[in-house]
């Protein structure tokens, strides 16, 4: 769309999984509906790319979680997108010497002992009414706890001190992800390819002070009778988008709901079938500042990295190309250092860096679960709020983000008809 309209009924704000759930909800609807997107593409936190010929890179999410009990799934089968049903080798003895079978089941044991204190923590917790930090039901000086935070680093996005117990137990995982060939992020595009859409038109101002509610973009004004909010909780908590009257609840609720941060590298790999496909490579680090490394996945020459929490945070602030010389050296302490001439940077992402995303996927702070619900609720009839944020069992996923999105189109439809 080359510009914008004056006048729509219902302005949707973000095109990202959550925005293009609403907009695909509201197609038979009979209203007049934009998309108003600050970037340059459809997906937001969802971008598939081709790093080099050989090699597709989700940038973003990459798996379908929950596949079970995952939206996109029947999305994918419709569009024709294939379903890989491998399930993932997180769990798989780890590739070489690096991370020996007897350490592995002993962390394993110990990570599993964790998950089992976690949900009596957060059962007492409940009947309590009283939250507190993941971290407390980390085992003292058990060795392998640094792992394990390491672990929540990559689920989370962040370290277990800043996670809610109650949130981290309201997650529901089946343990069944499968993958998109063709990228989650393409998918997803796809899904959002005949939504009326305008894009790189930043949204500055919500002001709902007069009969519609008038919105300030980068591309001009417009009004609108309802709006639905999909954007990330770090963008409210900042205030990169202002509302008039102001609404601290919100406010208040998305900083207690901030993003945390996972980043993603790929390596090509030269000599590729020195390497398994779909292999799993991590050390026996008492740390938790390291990365976990997929090898070869679709059998593609290349490795991807993951990096979380504080770590990630350093490395994106050490500036481009640093994810991708930790994932070298890391691979080469584990593999020898022969391989360092087998792997060449692609590609990585910066997602702390990304000003209209400012993080990930969201994690409640201790004493913050609640917010999720606080974030959701709409404003007047006329504001509705979705996003992954303010899914309240499947946060921090693309298909959580979705089914939001087809939620606040049905209570704003639900609130028209009442009227």
């Amino acid at each position: 769309m080359s510009s914008l309209p004056s006048s729509v009924d219902v302005a949707i704000i973000g095109a990202g999984a959550a925005g293009l759930g609403a907009a695909n909800a509201l197609k038979d609807s009979g209203l007049s509906v934009i998309v108003l997107e600050a970037r340059d593409r459809v997906g937001g936190r969802a971008h598939t790319i081709k790093a080099s010929p050989e090699v597709t890179f989700d940038v973003g999410c990459g798996w379908l979680h929950s596949a079970d009990r995952n939206s996109f799934v029947k999305i994918a089968e419709a569009l024709d997108f294939e379903i890989n049903r491998n399930l993932p080798p997180w769990r798989e003895r780890a590739y070489g010497k690096a991370f020996p079978q007897q350490d592995r089941d002993d962390f394993i044991r110990a990570l599993d002992a964790f998950y089992d204190r976690a949900e009596k923590a957060a059962a007492e917790a409940d009947r309590d009414g009283r939250d507190a930090p993941a971290s407390l039901c980390l085992e003292p000086g058990n060795r392998w706890n640094p792992m394990i935070d390491a672990i929540s680093t990559y689920i989370n996005g962040c370290e277990l001190d800043q996670v809610s117990i109650l949130d981290m137990d309201a997650y529901e995982d089946t343990d069944i992800n499968w993958r998109v060939r063709r990228g989650y992020g393409a998918l997803i595009a796809a899904y959002g390819a005949s939504c009326p859409l305008a894009l790189n038109c930043e949204v500055t101002l919500i002001d709902q002070s007069g009969k519609r509610v008038r919105i300030e973009t980068s591309k001009g004004t417009l009004t609108a009778a309802q709006v639905i909010v999909t954007v990330p909780t770090n963008l409210i908590a900042n205030e990169a988008i202002r509302f008039h009257p102001p609404l601290p609840a919100k406010v208040d609720a998305a900083r207690g709901l901030p993003l945390g941060l996972a980043d993603k590298v790929t390596l090509a790999l030269d000599e590729p079938e020195a390497l398994p496909v779909e292999g799993n490579l991590r050390a026996a680090t008492m740390r938790t500042a390291m990365g976990t490394y997929h090898l070869r996945p679709f059998g593609q020459p290349c490795i991807e990295g993951f990096f979380g929490g504080r770590f990630a945070q350093s490395l994106e602030d050490a500036g481009p190309g640093a994810l991708a010389a930790e994932s070298i050296n890391e691979i080469v302490s584990i593999l020898g250092s022969d391989f360092r001439r087998k792997l060449k940077p692609l590609a990585e992402s910066r997602w702390a860096h990304d000003p209209f995303a400012q993080g990930s996927y969201s994690h409640a702070l201790p004493g913050h679960a609640g917010d999720r619900e606080v974030l959701a609720e709409p404003v007047n009839g006329r504001l509705f709020f979705a996003g992954e944020a303010t899914s309240p069992e499947f946060f921090s996923t693309a298909h959580g983000a979705r089914d939001s999105g087809d939620r606040a189109a049905e209570e704003m439809l639900a609130s028209r008809a009442s009227k």
